[in-house]
């Protein structure tokens, strides 16, 4: 298993959320360089990368991009997600300049009702055989 510190690009996401999951599985598709490592956030690494970067080891309700020693979250951390994804992902990040208050609202709403409208599971993803390298 990778040592977490070795890779400067690593998304924490809810591992029971199925919306979660599938923004997982579109990152894999847009990012064929392999920039991203994933880890879920109730995971001994995700736990352990949220304790080293001071976040919330509750908070399970957003997204979490560590890049380097900087830990992003909600909007801002899918924005910055976007700007490295092949096609015109990039294109999306341009919403940084909007204040993250009024982006994190949008965000929150989704987030709120994310298990509600697209359910969860019991057991975290599994990654298939060819994305199991970048899974910490």
């Amino acid at each position: 298993m990778s040592n977490p510190t070795d890779h400067t690009s690593v998304i924490l996401f809810d591992g029971v959320c199925l919306l979660c999951s599938s923004a997982v599985q579109f990152i894999l598709r847009n990012d064929p360089k392999g920039v991203f490592h994933f880890a879920p956030l109730q995971s001994e690494t995700g736990q352990r990368l949220l304790a080293q970067h001071q976040q919330p080891l509750d908070r399970l309700s957003t997204i979490v991009l560590i890049e380097g020693d900087r830990a992003y979250t909600r909007s801002t951390a899918a924005l910055r997600i976007a700007r490295r994804l092949r096609g015109a992902w990039p294109l999306a990040s341009a919403a940084i300049i909007i204040p993250a208050p009024i982006r994190n609202f949008g965000y929150s709403f989704v987030a709120r009702n994310r298990y509600r409208w697209f359910g969860q599971t019991e057991h975290c993803m599994l990654p298939k055989p060819e994305h199991k390298a970048r899974f910490l």
